[in-house]
């Protein structure tokens, strides 16, 4: 198994918080791993992505040119990563801020209202753990009990409080693509 996964959007989303999770939990599952970030110039509201291998063989470049899988969290990442998904793979678009629809119909593509789920949640920082959620239960890349242990991580002492708030929103998300 090797996910290879796109995660963009704006910077201040939470994308290069998914991609960590998604890391620290691969490394709790003794699974080989890579996360490559990528920042536009201007950090919060600027363009941001990553790159995130899971696998259960050693990874050789941390790159992704053919994605298994992409959550794109805004327009222009749609825009610009959707070809960067390969046939058969999974692309999970954040429908609360994209009003476009996917072009293709090689792939799977699942449209997931995130913000709105997060308004509806309390916090509408937790967005990006929705699109988390839905990928997750898509792929089965790694349990739910890891992901919450990378939490733990990601968040450090200070905000082990949202804990419970982001477990819910990885459920709402999961809901989505049931």
């Amino acid at each position: 198994m090797t996910e290879q996964l796109i995660i963009a959007g704006f910077g201040g989303q939470g994308v290069m918080s998914i991609g960590q999770i998604l890391t620290y939990a691969g490394m709790t599952e003794k699974k080989e791993v890579s996360w490559l970030p990528s920042y536009g110039p201007e950090m919060r509201g600027g363009t941001a992505n990553c790159n995130v291998i899971v696998s259960d063989k050693p990874v050789a470049s941390p790159i992704v040119t053919k994605a298994t899988a992409g959550l794109m969290l805004n327009k222009p990442s749609l825009i610009k990563f959707e070809n960067s998904v390969k046939e058969g793979g999974n692309l999970l678009i954040n429908s609360s801020l994209i009003d476009i629809k996917a072009t293709r119909d090689d792939i799977n593509v699942y449209y997931i209202k995130a913000n709105e789920i997060a308004v509806e949640l309390g916090n509408t920082r937790i967005a990006n753990m929705v699109m988390l959620g839905a990928y997750l239960e898509l792929t089965k890349v790694v349990s739910i009990d890891s992901v919450i242990e990378a939490l733990k991580k990601v968040l450090g002492k200070s905000k082990e409080h949202l804990i419970p708030i982001n477990i819910k929103a990885m459920e709402r998300g999961a809901e989505c693509v049931k």
